[in-house]
């Protein structure tokens, strides 16, 4: 992926160095969505900052000035010119803005350099703050999925099925929000 910069961040492939910070918050993931990311030690964020670092599919968020990963968002392209679209970030850089600031840069870059026609997340029904990020970006609600997706179980094993939203925004709404 291209560098992208804005005021505070910058989004780029991860590399070298980020284990640690992407560890922070990958070893207890706040999301069910991301429970399969678990990591269980430093060696396991080598090894994914390792496969990340091959892909443009995962993007490293860091703060400009110091580069320090504290979050990162996905694209995954279906073809022609569509993507899913999505974002984990360290609850310690919770509440400054910048999941909407690195989501808004992913967007433009997704539509202006890319060439993307239409971007849809998917987000958890008792994930409100994604669900506020999707609307701060001008995606819409087009669906609720019951019982969709299971992350994770209860004690007994029992797959416990979440409810997912979807949202979406094409590139003409896009730029008629500009």
């Amino acid at each position: 992926m291209d560098i992208v910069e804005t005021d505070r961040l910058i989004l780029r492939n991860f590399r070298q160095g980020d284990a640690a910070n992407l560890f922070a918050y990958l070893r207890q993931p706040r999301s069910n969505c991301f429970v399969s990311l678990r990591l269980a030690d430093i060696d396991a964020a080598q090894a994914e900052v390792e496969t990340r670092s091959r892909s443009d599919e995962h993007i490293a968020v860091c703060l400009r000035g110091v580069d320090r990963l504290i979050g990162d968002l996905f694209c995954v392209h279906e073809p022609p010119d569509t993507f899913s679209v999505g974002w984990n970030f360290n609850a310690d850089f919770g509440g400054a803005g910048y999941a909407t600031e690195a989501a808004r840069a992913l967007v433009e870059y997704l539509f202006t350099v890319k060439q993307a026609r239409r971007l849809y997340a998917y987000v958890e029904e008792d994930n409100v703050a994604s669900q506020r990020l999707c609307e701060r970006l001008g995606m819409r609600r087009e669906g609720l999925f019951r019982e969709f997706v299971s992350f994770v179980t209860d004690d007994d094993g029992a797959q416990i099925f979440e409810n997912t939203m979807q949202y979406a925004i094409l590139r003409k709404e896009w730029t008629a929000r500009r």
